[in-house]
């Protein structure tokens, strides 16, 4: 091999090492794969008792008391309409920071922390049908696996469902 392939060849394993990536911890509901930005996230919790609040949004599962804070807590399966499930010993609740709130969210179980490069989150997703995308910051491509990204922005403080 010559010196200017193996410099060449060098450069592109540099560019690849260093293309831009954004961290997102992901989670099951429902059998999809999401994923929030590690940025937002605060904790990871084991499911607490939740208090439930009178006049609520229908998504909003109540609130709980963690380490002496009052957290309103979103069960992301009944804000996305998808099928009842029993907590089990899986599910989790994902504390995110909201506009300097903290928030709540079900899920039914955490996978893991994951890189994904900048050019493998595809942001203009293109349906054949309306579909309210404004909760989606985009969709992952993990090897052969695809992520749907949370904008907790949007998800969580839209109809301010966080006002208890």
């Amino acid at each position: 091999m010559s010196a200017s392939a193996v410099q060449s060849n060098s450069r592109n394993i540099l560019v690849e090492s260093t293309e831009e990536s954004s961290q997102y911890v992901t989670f099951l509901v429902a059998g999809e794969t999401y994923g929030v930005s590690v940025h937002k996230v605060q904790s990871i919790n084991e499911m607490l008792d939740i208090t439930h609040v009178p006049h609520s949004n229908f998504y909003i599962e109540g609130v709980i008391n963690l380490r002496g804070t009052v957290i309103p807590v979103v069960s992301i399966r009944k804000k996305y309409n998808l099928p009842y499930k029993e907590y089990d010993l899986f599910t989790v609740i994902i504390i995110v920071e909201v506009k300097d709130r903290l928030v709540g969210m079900i899920v039914d179980s955490v996978s893991d922390v994951v890189s994904i490069p900048v050019s493998d989150i595809q942001i203009d997703i293109n349906y054949s049908v309306k579909i309210d995308t404004s909760s989606i910051e985009g969709i992952g491509k993990v090897k052969d696996q695809l992520i749907i990204l949370l904008n907790v922005e949007h998800f969580l403080d839209d109809d301010k469902e966080t006002d208890i």
